[in-house]
């Protein structure tokens, strides 16, 4: 029996059109598909480029759009409780997500492909964005299939459940207080089903919980359990905290804001972190 041109093969699972996908998103009517389809066939470009040059859909729209066809989870804006200032979520495909998966790359390459698999995320002052580069490095190994934790140890001004819109119930403080076990203390992020963060709220002495042996215990489960554990931490200049972690997790990369970190904080940091025998993996400088 044959089969019509194009139509797919008896038992196999076929990925669906992206004309279909932007027709179910709003983004093009049943006949704007057909005009984009005559134009193909005159000229064998691909749709979303032809679409895209008859001004039917914007950039973001196709990428979005593109994301979906390949099993790429992503959210759209307006539709999910995550903080705009999550990109890598909502925008897969732009500069920054793009920046993302390069420093993925390049720890991947340094540190969690020689087997190591927690990273302590720092930075000399707050306000450095320093948690949003946490989300969103946390995302992007998600999106790559990475089983990932985002801890956030910033026990004097936590943000990750403002940044996914968490409900804080249980966090990383109940299960070093042992009024909890890990497992009511992990929030799922849809649609990133390999994400999974565990919020903190803060408490009356953040230095001695990150010293204790009950949040190396956690690390060391969780680190068990997971590919890749990332942790925010407080500013450097202002508190121990940040260094106590990193010497836990024994590998920390180090966040600047362009035009607003100055070099002599960097080196006070990197001088703060000396002495934990971490190693320093590099600094992120965000725009």
């Amino acid at each position: 029996m044959s089969l019509p041109l194009g139509s797919p093969r008896a038992g196999i699972a076929t990925r669906p059109r992206l004309g279909e996908i932007l027709v179910a998103t709003g983004a093009l009517t049943p006949l704007d598909v057909q005009r984009i389809v005559a134009v193909q066939r005159e000229r064998g470009a691909r749709f979303g480029e032809i679409a895209l040059e008859l001004g039917l859909i914007t950039e973001a729209q196709l990428s979005c759009a593109l994301a979906r066809q390949i099993g790429y989870p992503y959210v759209e804006y307006g539709r999910s409780p995550l903080s705009y200032a999550l990109a890598a979520a909502y925008e897969p495909f732009c500069a920054y997500s793009e920046a993302m998966r390069t420093l993925r790359s390049q720890l991947l390459m340094r540190w969690f492909g020689h087997k190591q698999r927690a990273l302590a995320i720092c930075s000399p002052r707050r306000d450095d964005m320093r948690s949003a580069v946490a989300a969103n490095l946390a995302i992007v190994f998600a999106q790559l299939g990475e089983r990932t934790l985002l801890i956030d140890a910033n026990l004097r001004a936590p943000l990750q459940h403002d940044l996914f819109g968490i409900d804080i119930r249980a966090g990383l403080v109940n299960v070093i207080c042992d009024q909890c076990g890990p497992e009511q203390a992990l929030h799922s992020v849809a649609p990133f089903d390999k994400l999974a963060v565990m919020p903190a709220v803060v408490p009356p002495n953040p230095q001695e919980l990150l010293s204790s042996s009950a949040f190396a215990d956690l690390l060391e489960q969780m680190v068990a359990r997971y590919d890749v554990v990332i942790i925010d931490t407080p500013p450097l200049l202002d508190y121990a905290d940040a260094a106590i972690v990193a010497q836990r997790t024994g590998g920390c990369l180090l966040n600047a804001h362009r035009h607003e970190t100055s070099t002599s904080d960097l080196k006070r940091s990197v001088a703060l972190l000396r002495p934990t025998g971490a190693t320093l993996l590099g600094v992120v400088i965000n725009a």
